[in-house]
């Protein structure tokens, strides 16, 4: 064994490819559902680590009538059995018992997510407008913009750093090195027209106006116009999305992060935009989950009874 690799904690090493396989909001989303459970157990006086079925289907069963969703019941299933398997112990989720207790909270509350409305281009168009050009409207302006052309995720549009940024002839390669269909880290090449919405313009103009030359680009910007260093949470993202489409009098309760992704998408196959071409920006691997962000109200197109009723 060599001096180097006699220093290397083995460990360590394990640890930290363990947690290298999840991303960073499954990792934090798994540790604050994984911390309930186990506050959950301390109240009943039994153990988390290994826990008995019985003790996750109370579990399960008592979210399910204090109001939880069924996705987040499932996900604090998943955060539950990832803590086994990382412990080296047999999950509980994986016994019959679990697995009825949550197919029937799935019955019984149903599995239709609740979808962000879609901020399409003519939305934006209308309120991008109505953004003052203070920093930190510059900020969301350049946000959204950015946000809506490159079809990204929240955490996408959070990770953004100046040197992710390639400039090209007609407008720029923003790289992306990880995503949540891309979790091997093979990375993407998004590139962003400066087209008729100005995107790569209003980027600009905001980037020269808080002096960011490196680290990532859209950052937290105080009552007094000063920029911070750190990048802004998705959160934040959600939250000024909502604001920007309030400006224009649409309710923003019923807009998210989500929105600036599903309203590319929706805007595009309004556009008669070739679905395998959306494809390509919006890094969808099926068809099918591509047609979970078409916002398109088209219900009522060619219905059967159309000519009759």
């Amino acid at each position: 064994m060599s001096e180097s690799t006699a220093l290397v904690d083995p460990m360590a090493s394990v640890r930290a490819y363990l947690e290298a396989e999840k991303s960073n909001n499954t990792r934090r989303a798994y540790a604050s559902d994984w911390c309930d459970f186990r506050t959950w157990c301390e109240g009943q006086n039994c153990s988390c680590l290994p826990a008995a079925p019985i003790d996750v289907a109370r579990y399960l069963a008592q979210l399910a009538d204090g109001g939880k969703k069924s996705s987040t019941i499932q996900r604090r299933t998943s955060a539950i059995a990832a803590a086994h398997k990382v412990g080296g112990h047999e999950p509980p989720t994986n016994f019959e018992g679990v697995k009825a207790v949550m197919r029937g909270i799935r019955r019984r509350l149903g599995k239709r997510k609740r979808k962000a409305a879609p901020a399409t281009a003519e939305l934006l168009g209308l309120a991008i407008a109505a953004i003052p050009a203070t920093k930190r409207g510059l900020r969301d302006r350049a946000l959204v913009l950015i946000g809506f052309a490159g079809a990204f995720r929240r955490s996408e549009l959070v990770d953004i750093q100046v040197n992710s940024i390639e400039r090209r002839p007609r407008g720029i390669l923003v790289h992306v090195e990880r995503s949540k269909t891309d979790q091997e880290g093979r990375g993407a090449a998004l590139p962003i027209p400066n087209g008729k919405m100005r995107a790569v313009d209003a980027l600009d103009i905001w980037l020269a106006a808080a002096a960011i030359t490196e680290g990532p680009i859209f950052r937290s910007v105080d009552r007094h116009g000063n920029v911070g260093t750190g990048a802004l949470t998705d959160r934040q993202v959600a939250r000024i999305v909502k604001e920007v489409c309030g400006r224009v009098g649409m309710d923003p309760a019923i807009y998210s992060g989500h929105s600036l992704r599903a309203g590319f998408i929706t805007s595009a196959l309004e556009a008669k935009v070739d679905p395998l071409k959306v494809m390509q920006q919006s890094r969808h691997v099926k068809v099918d989950t591509l047609k979970e962000y078409d916002r398109r109200e088209n219900d009522f197109d060619h219905h059967a009874g159309g000519d009759f009723l």
